[in-house]
């Protein structure tokens, strides 16, 4: 199927619009036809820009493209304000692990933390949406790793996981406490890396 420029631009909003979900460039490309990856990107960067100023917006989380509504107006449309999910301390430096350094086992997350985990604990973080299973690590006991899931992007308002804020910004925006030694030991020295190509973590001693 073929599109004029300004027909593919007004295909691609209709489908997001009418998508139940938020859809990769692949997913559109399907629901347009095969309509040709560049043609869509460049649509889409159209919309980005149409959008800007707009009350909603089109965003990209994890490489999947959705329209949300503006920050800056999204009070007005809340009957009830939502209750911020809370995570205990232990959840909190697993999500943390996980995010910086996926994909990891379950025994790299008790390395790291120097202290066991619950299994509980992470299947809060899945039960949430902000974790998953990525599959096994090809050694003996092929055990399951982890990872964050487009649903922690989009939460966190993070177009991808380069978008994790560093030691400095998650000091200066105080958003340290009560975590503070786990975020430490997590960004490492930038200088190394473990064998994932993931800068190395200190062992927290600490019970979960």
């Amino acid at each position: 199927m073929t599109h004029r420029p300004g027909e593919l631009v007004r295909a691609v909003e209709a489908a997001l619009f009418a998508a139940h979900e938020p859809l990769s460039l692949d997913g559109l490309a399907d629901v347009l036809g095969n309509a040709p990856k560049a043609e869509l990107a460049a649509a889409l960067g159209e919309l980005e820009t149409h959008y800007a100023e707009r009350g909603v917006h089109l965003v990209e989380r994890g490489k999947r493209w959705h329209f949300e509504t503006a920050s800056d107006l999204a009070h007005l449309l809340r009957r009830e304000r939502e209750q911020p999910r809370r995570l205990s301390r232990a959840a909190t430096e697993v999500l943390a692990i996980v995010a910086y350094h996926e994909p990891v086992s379950r025994a790299e997350i008790e390395s790291i933390r120097g202290v066991q985990t619950s299994p509980g604990t992470l299947d809060v973080l899945m039960e949430a949406g902000w974790v998953r299973i990525a599959g096994r690590r090809e050694v003996p006991g092929r055990p399951t790793i982890y990872a964050t899931t487009p649903a922690f992007l989009d939460h966190f308002g993070l177009a991808s996981r380069r978008d994790l804020p560093g030691l400095a910004e998650l000091r200066a925006a105080g958003l340290l406490d009560p975590v503070d030694d786990a975020f430490e030991a997590l960004t490492g020295d930038a200088n190394d890396t473990d064998h994932a190509g993931n800068p190395p973590v200190e062992r927290l001693d600490r019970s979960s």
